[in-house]
């Protein structure tokens, strides 16, 4: 996991622009090298449960998630392939909702602050 762990800026998305993408907080996916992630776009962030794996014999990761669509309860799954050493590609699914292929960037330096509505993790 260690090639795609780390914080990727989301730069394109298939269903939504940047303007929906980018509302919040510059849009992102980020994967820990514990197995973890997180994510936000729009209204929609996520904590992932991730799996390290290959697809087209280049290094890959599949993941659940759960977490928030516009304060709804939301859930999911997603893959992304790396397809660089700067690069991924992949999709993100919301259950029962839409679907997006995206692409990210490795992020690089300091990241802009994700403000009030920084991710935290869910406690019971």
């Amino acid at each position: 996991m260690r090639q795609i762990a780390g914080r990727w800026r989301i730069t394109e998305m298939e269903m939504w622009d940047s303007d929906y993408f980018n509302m919040e907080v510059d849009a992102f996916i980020e994967f820990g090298s514990d197995g973890t992630g997180t994510f936000q776009f729009g209204l929609v962030r996520g904590w992932m449960d991730c799996r390290l794996t290959h697809r087209d014999d280049k290094p890959a990761v599949e993941w659940s998630w759960e977490g928030n669509d516009e304060s709804d309860p939301a859930t999911g799954r997603g893959w992304v392939i790396l397809e660089g050493n700067r690069t991924i590609t992949g999709r993100i699914f919301i259950h029962q909702g839409e679907d997006s292929s995206f692409r990210a960037e490795k992020k690089t330096g300091r990241r802009r602050s994700s403000g009030p509505h920084e991710l935290k993790r869910k406690t019971q």
